[in-house]
């Protein structure tokens, strides 16, 4: 069966990486800033390191730029997450011990690590560069 949307499928694919990003981004922001949202920031230990991969890494994967690398390291972030505050609980299965946004992150930033950049990224804009 033909995808419905597979002649869009690297201006979809942008989209997942861009709003991906954007979205793991403000994570970020509301550990750093308590933006948006109003509460949190000024977050110590462990939830800092936390703030600062969200932010950085999600900006990265947003704009496309060192796509890969932030990938993975977001990936493994959300992996540790998941493993330290979602499995450790009562229940280790994601829908029930509230970690699913965790794996699927997880997940999305795997592939995304693994498929690069895509169009629509800096990564892409510096490739072609490279080409003429």
């Amino acid at each position: 069966m033909k995808p419905i949307l597979g002649r869009f499928a690297p201006q979809t694919y942008a989209l997942l990486r861009l709003v991906a990003g954007l979205m793991f981004m403000m994570h970020g922001t509301q550990k750093l800033f308590g933006w948006p949202g109003g509460q949190g920031g000024g977050a110590q230990g462990l939830m800092l390191v936390a703030g600062v991969i969200e932010l950085v890494c999600g900006a990265l994967i947003a704009i496309g730029l060192l796509t890969s690398i932030a990938a993975f390291l977001a990936s493994g972030q959300m992996a540790v997450a998941f493993f330290m505050k979602h499995f450790a609980s009562d229940n280790p299965l994601p829908i029930l011990n509230k970690g699913e946004l965790a794996v699927l992150y997880c997940f999305v930033f795997l592939y995304i690590a693994a498929a690069g950049a895509g169009i629509w990224s800096i990564d892409a804009a510096l490739a072609r560069g490279k080409r003429h």
